[in-house]
């Protein structure tokens, strides 16, 4: 039982067919919300409820906090749901759900602002004993960013501290690229973040990105759910999820791990999130952010501990205990999952909007795909071009990569160019088979193509 009797859903496609489902598994009414261009959507279909939330812009629609509280209100929802993107992160958007007597289904407001700006995060890190990336703290005259340069060390990242999903980062080598960036780098944060705070941060050649599944209730209990290999990257947005991650130590593991607990505990974290650390050849690691959110990975997650993500997003938010104790937590095989995005991968990645116009999905043991897209559906410019996540189980790695080369022959998309092209050459990529890869591989290796 979640303690919840109906919550409104304030997202779309795939994860908001995800948590309509997870909600109705629980007992639990689902209030689906819509822009002019979902209307039909499939979880506007699948919601006891759904709710008009305006025009097909995000802004509009999707990113308009004061509309999707008006249909918390009409829709008489107890908590609302988030998902990841749009406001899924945002503090004030958590705020002012609390401040209206609903629950929100993630972190306490403080936590996500606390762990939303970098430069407090890496203070909160190193307060629990986490290792960081050497680093600053805010910097914004050229002179004194240069001086804070020589004692970070190059080559560097200038990152945006309200940034997150790979954006807001540019890579520095020098102290001249560094004078030459600062302005642009501090624009474009204020621009796509509303706040222009930039730090520098070292960069870390040849690491492996790899993040922790935490999960925290209200009576100060936390676990993890093991960790995903996120290294198969496209400037710095990943496309290939994998968990556990290949040929990690246990030491690191259960450091890793441990770790990332640490840090939710220490910030009075609550709800699900995920820590994200650096790994280098040496299997030192380092933090470098936490996502307040369900993540888009957490399938992987799930496939391998057997643990409903959602579920449990539903259960903390309604006030229970964490049923599930550390040790309790069993890993077992391995899963990937592989983002189908209307993209063209022969044209740098072009977005292909347009109607869908064949859909042919997957199946048979340890497949799993999550989509909120049907034939005839139209992929639209306002928003992600997601079309499903392709999740695929096996006993080892072998049998995983091996049910998603089958899975992605039999994966079709007719209307719009896809990623599925580049996913069956890299799962059939006898480097990325033989282990891990580190998160400039993908780009380096089709540079050499």
């Amino acid at each position: 039982m979640t303690g919840l009797r109906r919550v409104l859903v304030a997202n779309r496609g795939e994860i908001a067919v995800r948590i309509v489902r997870a909600c109705h598994a629980a007992g639990v009414e689902a209030v689906a919300v819509y822009s002019d261009a979902d209307e039909n959507a499939r979880w506007v279909q699948l919601a006891d409820e759904a709710v008009h939330i305006g025009r097909s812009a995000a802004q509009k629609s999707y990113l308009d906090s004061d509309a999707l509280l008006k249909a918390a209100r009409s829709a008489d929802v107890e908590a609302v749901h988030p998902g990841y993107g749009f406001l899924s992160e945002n503090a004030a958007f958590a705020r002012a759900i609390v401040e209206a007597g609903l629950v929100f289904v993630g972190p306490p407001p403080s936590a996500m602002e606390q762990m939303g700006d970098k430069a407090a995060a890496r203070r909160a890190a190193q307060a629990a004993g986490v290792p960081v990336v050497p680093g600053s703290g805010p910097v914004d005259d050229p002179e004194d960013a240069v001086r804070v340069a020589e004692e970070v060390g190059y080559p560097l990242l200038v990152k945006a501290a309200a940034g997150g999903g790979g954006r807001g980062i540019r890579p520095v080598a020098d102290a001249a690229e560094l004078v030459d960036v600062l302005p642009g780098a501090r624009a474009e944060a204020r621009s796509a973040f509303g706040d222009g705070t930039v730090y520098l941060e070292r960069a870390v050649p040849g690491a492996r990105h790899v993040e922790v599944q935490v999960l925290a209730d209200e009576h100060g209990n936390v676990v993890h759910l093991f960790e995903r290999d996120c290294s198969v990257q496209r400037r710095r947005q990943k496309l290939l999820e994998e968990a556990p991650a290949s040929d990690l130590r246990e030491s690191t593991r259960q450091a890793i791990t441990s770790a990332a607990v640490r840090l939710a505990g220490h910030v009075g974290y609550r709800n699900a999130g995920t820590v994200e650390f650096l790994v280098d050849s040496d299997e030192n690691f380092y933090f470098i952010e936490m996502n307040t959110r369900v993540q888009v990975e957490h399938p992987i997650t799930e496939a391998i501990t057997g643990v409903d993500v959602i579920a449990e997003q539903l259960r903390i938010a309604g006030g229970a205990a964490l049923t599930l104790e550390q040790d309790s937590v069993e890993r077992r095989g391995v899963a990937i999952e592989m983002r189908i995005n209307a993209e063209d991968p022969e044209r740098d990645f072009a977005p292909t909007p347009g109607e869908i116009t064949a859909l042919h999905l997957p199946g048979g043991p340890g497949v799993r795909v999550d989509t909120g897209i049907v034939r005839g559906d139209r992929i639209s410019p306002f928003y992600d071009s997601l079309i499903a996540k392709l999740i695929c189980w096996g006993a080892d790695r072998e049998q995983a990569y091996a049910r998603a080369g089958q899975a992605l022959a039999e994966f079709h998309v007719g209307g719009v160019a896809s990623t599925i092209s580049l996913h069956r050459r890299l799962t059939a990529d006898p480097r990325l088979r033989a282990g891990p890869v580190h998160t400039g591989w993908l780009e380096e290796s089709r540079a050499g193509d």
